[in-house]
């Protein structure tokens, strides 16, 4: 969203195995990202961030204008967040060699299976979670979780779902989106 609106930012990485102190001093939850506007503001969680920064910095637009467009956007958001969430405690289990098949793993990847089609019966409808308009902030949510998915633990998901997959490489097209793919580590 940032790139999308124009908006400067100097990017810092945490170490989230180690976190350091200065890092939870601003981010009581402990997980990122965590913004800090100009004026001292700080702010935790993505969805909270997209929304200040759209109602703070509102050209482009990110979330729909009239109440029940913008309730099916913050749906979409909140469930890709959740993918996320849970894309997230799947790659932890994968660093500390926990591969065996505990219920927590086969529950994370059971919930994870059970939201891709979701998401790509979603995709058969529209060109975006909400249309064929314009993206917003449920596309970003559920491009980073995507992302992360890619990133950390699997690909194959293209594969199977290839109207997510058309989705999502399309829109890796776009610069702002390009500019924020992260360089793979572990």
């Amino acid at each position: 969203m940032l790139a999308e609106k124009n908006l400067d930012c100097e990017l810092h990485e945490i170490n989230l195995l180690n976190k350091p102190p200065e890092f939870l001093e601003i981010s009581p939850i402990g997980r990122v990202p965590v913004f800090v506007e100009e004026d001292g503001t700080v702010i935790w969680d993505s969805t909270l961030i997209a929304e200040y920064l759209d109602e703070t910095y509102p050209q482009p637009s990110f979330y729909p204008n009239t109440p029940r467009s913008r309730l099916e956007c913050r749906k979409w958001e909140e469930l890709a967040d959740n993918l996320g969430e849970m894309i997230i405690n799947l790659w932890i289990l994968n660093l500390t060699n926990n591969l065996a098949p505990t219920r927590q793993r086969i529950k994370l990847e059971t919930s994870i299976n059970r939201l891709l089609p979701i998401f790509e019966q979603q995709l058969t409808q529209h060109q975006y979670l909400l249309g064929d308009e314009a993206w917003t902030a449920a596309d970003v949510a559920a491009l980073c979780s995507m992302g992360y998915y890619s990133l950390r633990l699997d690909e194959d998901w293209i594969l199977q779902y290839p109207n997510l997959g058309n989705w999502f490489n399309k829109l890796h097209k776009r610069d702002s989106v390009n500019s924020t793919i992260p360089i793979p580590f572990n």
